[in-house]
């Protein structure tokens, strides 16, 4: 049987994300009193990973970083009837709310993080990151 991962909920990934700078504290590296002797901590063969060259070698979040995030880009938004939807076929044009050339709204996991233009690398689509949201921007967008 899998061991489960615990998931963080938006609230702790919303909280990782701000410039809080008690954060640090609370979601520091507890120290080695935390964590249980053995002679694998010695070796480096700790489940935590080598112990840190110096003191303050070590990063807090590191654990954070393997988090998977849904990141999503949008071009623009509509709304029709179902009437107009049915209508639709190949070759048809659906107008969208912003006008040619406006920033493209980059979000993680449903939350404006982000704005940018598009690009293409490699005969592929992409997107250039011009201006980051504020934090005080985000908690706008809460409302």
């Amino acid at each position: 049987m899998a061991e489960e991962k615990p998931n963080l909920t938006q609230s702790d990934l919303d909280r990782l994300m701000s410039d809080d700078p008690g954060l640090a504290q609370d979601w520091g590296d507890p120290g080695p009193a935390a964590l249980p002797a053995s002679s694998d901590a010695a070796s480096g063969d700790s489940p935590f990973g080598p112990p840190p060259a110096s003191e303050g070698a070590a990063r807090p979040l590191d654990f954070i970083l393997d988090i998977p995030l849904e990141i999503t880009v949008e071009l623009g938004r509509t709304r029709m009837i179902i009437n107009d939807l049915l209508q639709l076929g190949q070759g048809s044009v659906i107008e969208l709310s912003k006008l040619a050339g406006e920033p493209l709204e980059i979000f993680v996991n449903g939350k404006l993080v982000a704005r940018g233009e598009v690009v293409v690398v490699n005969e592929k689509f992409g997107v250039r990151v011009t201006d980051i949201v504020s934090p005080m921007e985000r908690v706008k967008t809460l409302s």
